[in-house]
């Protein structure tokens, strides 16, 4: 259990007094002797009776819900979303307890206690029991029963046998079964149920033999039977060995017992066991188990950012707290004022609704960050906010688009298949019975054995066109991928989201704790008038703060102790160490890190960092005498200590501009910042100097300077006092002394810091990677629109021509307004869970590869609607983990980067594979379906034996050698590809066709005059030497004898054997060369680039050699093959070798040489084009391409890209058309001339035309000659955006005019 705040708060103000007295009692329970925390029921029933009469209607509701008033979904919509006005509508705090059963001073009662009657909304409860009436008892076995227990459902992990089961599922998979097992069973049939007539054939020696074929016809079938059981067993496995890392990775003590009033006690009890109505004490570093309504406390604030993504701390406070809140508010709200944007631009302010960073609802899954307090639960297990959140997340993954497409291949494959098996069918039926003529008709059993043979042929088509190895080497590189991944920090869970990654168009990224570090840190800051530092900028690096100007004399963080004089910084030191209610404990790794407000944690790690003495020494040596707690009307805190005998002194800290109002002088530093001090002046005293207005002016720019650096200033300061109560100040009527009479006056500044959350580590240099690889980056935040727009600029996100909106605003539009904003949105803001997975389906929709990154519970659902999903392994919450594909180890939003490369190395991987395989399919069916034709017998040119090692053996080892090729920079050199581009590019087609081409023309060269052309049909004059005519002629079969064939004809024979395995070893080394070729998927001609990076690719080449060569010189009998000569060899080599320099030829061929066939085979112009383009000029009737659908990057190679003068400095990820610049400028300076006349009275609209009127010829001027044009029909799309833009900012500058 975290620490208390005892440690660090004045007894006197334990019992609560400060500001929430009139809510609670002190009362010291007799077991514990602890003073705890017990609601003054008499006091909740009489405020909350005011708040239910206040105008607001309460819901009538028949008292149907058992013995309780409320449903769990009634509890569930005050939290979700956060509803003051349902919660008063309800009946208040005061209904809900009672409705609960709950006793909001003893809590619930462990035994049984009698059942008061449901109360209904519209009642009152008597203050002094909610217990009367009773007619039956409640007990906790029916209170679990009604609102469940604080657990969620158990998730039964899949088995490997359900991993299994769903992998066999893939249209490709069922296709390779289906033509397994047909296969098999033609095999089978083949070998044992037809009759087999013995064959002659020749050894060296010309002597002749009669053999009878193997009965493997069924191996084929079993060999891809083999394939498909190896698939489905690697991608299973892999799938559970990464399951099984994740739940590795998630293995830590749920368990955790927390402080719960049972029967007037405060006890000890596991989060398993809270129920609904439970009273549960919040303390600082508590995760809080269960939703609920706050009590009362004192000033508790959490840290909701991992549930809504906001990242300022929220206060609790009461509901009558809160509803005076929001009537002050609404007070002094104007329902309309002139107002300046984020962009420069006067705007009228919209009516702001309810309080911001403010409620009475504890929020499950939250932290609590300072301050102590009690609350009622109200939602539990899967009815709160967290468990529903979770719960959400349990649904099945989408096909990714590669599953998809291989589906759509396996179907076309299927379909030409069994069309060539169709033709092949046609065609040899017909010459069966035309030979006839010739050959006189056979028996009927023959003719049944006859066409069984046709059939058996044809069916072989099918299944040598069915691509044996494609889904083995898309497991292959998934899971080669995902196992190199894991080094390089990117776990992932999901196999198929490495793929995905690699074509992700858009990635949609959570600021906190995913761009930044989720931990507010001092940047800046200035110590008296001058005395300036700067963080200190990681090594190699400069610090870009150091270059504006009022840095220009900055000292680094670790140089500013030197440069201060000792006083200074002990003042420094206990100013922060003791005006904090922050505290340091240890996380669940064992870590030390400071626990409290952000901006206190900021303060206590800068003074840990600057070698200030620990915190709590500071604060045991200076007893606390009084303390003032932050208060949001205040904007700043205070404590009071004693130092000395008869010397009081007051720290304060605060908004800085309140700071600075409230100071009278500020501390004189002998360091200009241009020279550090002399040793005499470190040993000074802290001196004070009046703060003169000139002063008061420079220390202004200070916080201006810093404010326009996004950073949020805090001011320090301190007053002296020689008594306590201060001489002449009236006590207020509780005896304390008022803040305003010591604290807003006379203080002295000690100096003004500024805070940030820092961005991490490498991500403006990714983002830019990002944006380089056409990868559109998108922050969506929780935050404020300022900071929001601050992080995206420093990031690289927002740049020139961007849009930044806020989620409120955006969730307003129309679908189709949220298309036309989609394209340039950069920056959404305030933002909740509904928007980001608004953006994320309507970015689906628009075709778009989402992927999403977060750490907190709010990413969880637009996490796992994205196509891919990125937590983050450390900071990230488990429902982030949950709802994720990969799990980025290192929480750095870099590794996306590295997650794209891997992902469009699998993807390439997966095509260079395709470009291969295809080709072996390609010339297989062909070889097949023409020899079968023309063959007496319907036999392939090659064996059963012989197309098994070409078509799964050595498809298994090139699968394996063209997936481990290792990602390289170029591949974020291009464009990620949209989900209708087709998976065989026209120039893989290109290269698949002209492979084959080559192929079958040598294949058929020598299988039909092979002979010729290498005289194998005459027999050399040295080998008849010594045989007679008739053994050289042979004897034909005479009567019962049997032909006895003759040397020229066993030589004949024999030769053909040997041109047979020339056939098979050519067309072997042709694929071997054509897996080198394969490497390549564009036109480039170096096919051999990084290939000795791949020592798999060089292993597995010499391989598949050594295999050939032992399957050629001794795998006779198996593979009916003769042993070859060495010039024989030679010639197959240079053969199958010419597939490199052909491939070259084919690279050479533009392929604008094809026409529309580009385009047809490419789909373009099916591909939609969504996202804008500034950097790019079509000629006129013109429909680009998807992939010029993103801005262009520095790296772009594309032709028509403007030039670097577009380039805006600083923001180089992305290219505008400069016409839209110069508009802005123009219409900028026409607004600095009206300057504040806009807000006058309305008789000068005319005048204001006139101006706008006047202006209007030198701005069109301006636009025409910066290249923009009028929309007209046939206007470019790049174009005719920037036109649409620049109007309807025209017409409403106008307008306001």
């Amino acid at each position: 259990m975290a620490p208390t705040q005892s440690d660090n708060i004045d007894p006197s103000q334990q019992t609560f007094d400060v500001n929430n007295s009139h809510n609670f009692s002190s009362t010291q329970t007799e077991s514990s002797g602890q003073t705890q925390l017990q609601p003054d029921l008499a006091q909740l029933a009489s405020h909350e009776a005011t708040a239910s009469t206040s105008g607001i209607p309460v819901v009538d509701r028949p008292p149907n819900n058992g013995p309780f008033t409320f449903t769990p979904t009634e509890l569930i919509n005050l939290i979700d979303p956060k509803s003051s006005e349902l919660l008063v509508s309800y009946g208040g705090i005061e209904s809900i307890l009672a409705g609960l059963h709950a006793d909001p001073v003893r809590g619930l009662s462990t035994a049984n206690r009698p059942l008061s009657q449901v109360v209904d909304g519209l009642e009152k409860v008597d203050q002094g029991d909610v217990s009367g009436g009773a007619s039956g008892e409640v007990t906790l076995a029916e209170r679990e029963e009604f609102f469940g227990r604080n657990v969620l459902p158990k998730r039964k992990p899949k088995s490997i046998f359900k991993l299994m089961w769903i992998a066999m599922h893939e249209k490709i998979l069922i296709l390779l079964l289906i033509a397994a097992l047909i296969s098999i069973a033609l095999g089978i049939y083949e070998d044992y149920g037809m009759k087999h007539e013995p064959k002659e054939l020749y050894n060296k020696d010309f002597t002749s033999y009669t053999a009878t074929d193997a009965k493997i016809s069924w191996v084929e079938g079993v060999a891809i039977l083999v394939a498909v059981i190896i698939v489905v067993l690697v991608g299973s496995i892999n799938d559970y060995q990464k399951e099984a890392q994740f739940r590795k990775l998630n293995a830590k003590k749920e368990d955790r017992e927390v402080k719960v009033i049972r029967n007037g006690e405060t006890v000890l009890l596991s989060v398993f066991d809270i129920l609904v109505g439970d009273l549960l004490h919040l303390e600082p570093g508590d995760v809080i188990a269960a939703d609920g309504i706050y009590l009362g406390g004192h000033n508790l604030k959490c840290d909701e950012s991992a549930m809504t993504g906001e990242s300022n701390a929220v206060k609790k406070v009461t509901l009558e707290e809160l509803r005076k809140l929001e009537e002050a508010e609404a007070a002094t709200r104007e329902e309309s004022k002139i107002q300046t944007n984020h962009e420069g631009i006067e705007v009228i302010a919209e009516p702001s609704h309810g309080l911001h960073g403010v409620d009475c609802f504890i929020i499950s899954g939250s932290k609590v960050l300072e301050g102590v307090g009690v609350y009622v639960a109200t939602g539990v297990g899967q009815n709160s906010f967290h468990g529903k959140t979770m719960m959400s997340l349990r649904t099945e993954p989408e096909d990714t688009p590669l599953q998809v497409k291989l589906n759509l291949l396996a179907e076309r494959i299927a379909k030409l298949g069994s069309l060539a098996a169709l033709l092949m069918l046609i065609v040899l039926i017909i010459r069966y019975f035309v030979g006839f003529k010739q050959n006189g008709t056979p028996s009927s059993a023959d003719i049944v054995e006859s066409l069984v043979d046709i059939v058996i042929a044809a069916i072989t088509v099918v299944v040598v066109a069915v691509p044996e190895g494609l889904p083995l080497a898309v497991t292959l590189a998934l899971a080669f991928a995902t196992t190199r991944m894991l080094k390089d920090n990117n776990l992932v869970r999901v196999l198929a989201a490495c793929e995905t990654m690699g074509n992700a168009t858009t990635v949609c990224s959570d600021k906190t704790g995913t761009l930044t570090q989720n931990r507010m840190t001092i940047v800046a800051g200035t110590l008296g008038i001058n005395t300036r530092f700067i963080a200190d900028a990681p090594e190699g690096e400069s610090n870009a703060r150091a270059s504006i100007p009022i840095n220009r004399h900055a000292f680094p963080t670790s140089q500013l102790v030197n440069n201060l004089p000792a006083a200074v910084t002990k003042l420094l030191h206990e100013a922060i160490a003791i005006n904090s209610s922050a505290f340091e404990s240890e996380d669940d790794k064992g870590n030390l890190s400071f626990i409290g407000s952000k901006t206190e944690v900021a303060l206590l790690d800068f003074s840990k960092k600057i070698g200030g003495a620990d915190y709590r020494t500071l604060r045991e040596a200076t007893p606390i005498v009084h303390l003032y707690p932050f208060s949001s009307e205040r904007k700043s805190m205070a404590t009071i200590v004693q130092i000395g005998p008869n010397k009081f002194r007051l720290h304060a800290k605060g908004a800085s501009e309140i700071i600075m109002k409230r100071c009278d002088k500020i501390i004189q530093l002998s360091s200009s910042g241009d020279t550090p001090p002399s040793e005499k002046g470190r040993m000074a005293d802290v001196t004070e100097l009046e703060l003169s207005s000139d002063l008061q002016t420079l220390v202004h720019k200070t916080i201006i300077s810093y404010a326009t650096q996004s950073l949020r200033t805090i001011g320090i300061a301190y007053r002296d006092f020689e008594s306590w109560p201060p001489a002449g100040v009236d006590l207020n009527g509780e005896g304390e002394v008022p803040f305003a009479a010591v604290a807003e006056s006379n203080l002295t500044l000690v100096g003004v810091v500024g805070i940030e959350d820092p961005l991490r580590d490498g991500v403006p240099e990714a983002v830019l990677a990002c944006q380089r690889a056409g990868v559109f980056v998108r922050m969506v935040t929780g935050d404020n629109i300022l900071t929001a727009k601050s992080i995206a600029t420093q990031c690289g996100i927002y740049t020139q021509g961007g849009i930044i909106m806020e989620g409120p605003k955006f969730r307003a539009l129309s679908v189709d307004e949220m298309d036309a904003v989609i394209p340039r949105l950069q920056v959404l803001a305030r933002s909740s869970p509904d928007d980001k997975k608004i953006l994320v389906g309507r970015l689906k929709a628009l075709g778009e590869i989402v992927a999403v990154t977060g750490d907190g519970t709010n990413d969880g659902p637009a996490l796992k609607m994205s196509d891919v999903g990125f937590s983050m392994g450390i900071a990230g919450t488990e429902v982030a983990k949950e709802a994720s594909a990969i799990i980025l180890m290192d929480d750095n939003f870099s590794s996306i980067v590295k997650a794209i490369l891997w992902g469009r190395s699998v993807n390439d991987a997966v095509k260079k594979f395709l470009q291969f395989q295809l080709t072996v399919n390609v010339t297989a069916v062909i070889l097949t379906l023409v020899t079968a034709a023309v063959s007496e017998t319907q036999k392939p040119v090659m064996s059963a034996v012989q197309l098994l090692w070409v078509n799964l053996i050595m498809d298994t080892l090139a699968a394996l050698a063209l997936a481990t090729d290792p990602p390289t920079p170029d591949l974020l050199d291009r464009q990620p590809e949209p989900r209708t581009a087709p998976l065989i590019s026209f120039t893989m087609w290109k290269m698949i066709l002209g492979q084959a081409i080559l192929q079958l023309v040598i294949t058929f060269t020598l299988e039909y005059q092979g002979m010729a052309i290498m005289g194998y049909n005459t027999v050399p004059s040295d080998k008849l030497a010594g045989y007679t005519q008739e053994q050289i002629d042979g004897k034909p079969a005479i009567g019962n004898q049997p032909a006895v064939p003759g040397l020229k004809d066993a030589y004949i024979g024999f030769k053909r054997q040997e041109l047979d395995t020339m056939v098979f070893n050519t067309f072997v080394f042709l694929q071997i060369f054509n897996e080198v070729n394969s490497r390549r998927l564009d036109n480039k001609l170096n096919v051999f680039s990084n290939i000795f990076k791949n020592n798999y690719f060089i292993v597995i080449f010499v391989i598949m050699v050594v295999f050939q060569a032992v399957i050629i010189q001794i795998g006779g009998q198996a593979f009916k093959t003769q042993p070859l000569d060495g010039a024989q060899w030679a010639i197959c080599i240079i053969l199958g070798f010419l597939s490199l320099p052909f491939g070259v030829v084919i690279r050479l061929i533009p392929d604008e040489l094809f026409g529309g066939a580009v385009e047809w085979v490419n789909e373009t112009h099916k591909q939609t084009r969504i996202l804008p383009n500034f950097d790019e000029t079509y000629p006129a009737n013109t429909e680009p391409g998807r992939a010029n659908s993103y801005p262009a990057s520095i790296g772009s190679q594309r032709a028509n890209s403007m030039g670097a003068s577009n380039v805006y400095p600083g923001r180089e990820g992305l290219v505008w058309n400069s016409a839209i610049t110069k508009v802005r400028d123009d219409l900028s300076v026409f607004k600095s001339i009206r300057g504040g006349r806009l807000s006058t009275e309305s008789n000068r609209s005319t005048e204001r035309s006139i101006h706008a009127a006047a202006v209007a010829p030198s701005l069109m001027g301006t636009s025409v000659g910066a290249g923009w044009a009028p929309k007209t029909k046939g206007s470019t799309p790049g174009n005719s955006s920037s036109q649409v833009d620049v109007s309807s900012r025209r017409n409403s500058s106008s307008s306001r005019a």
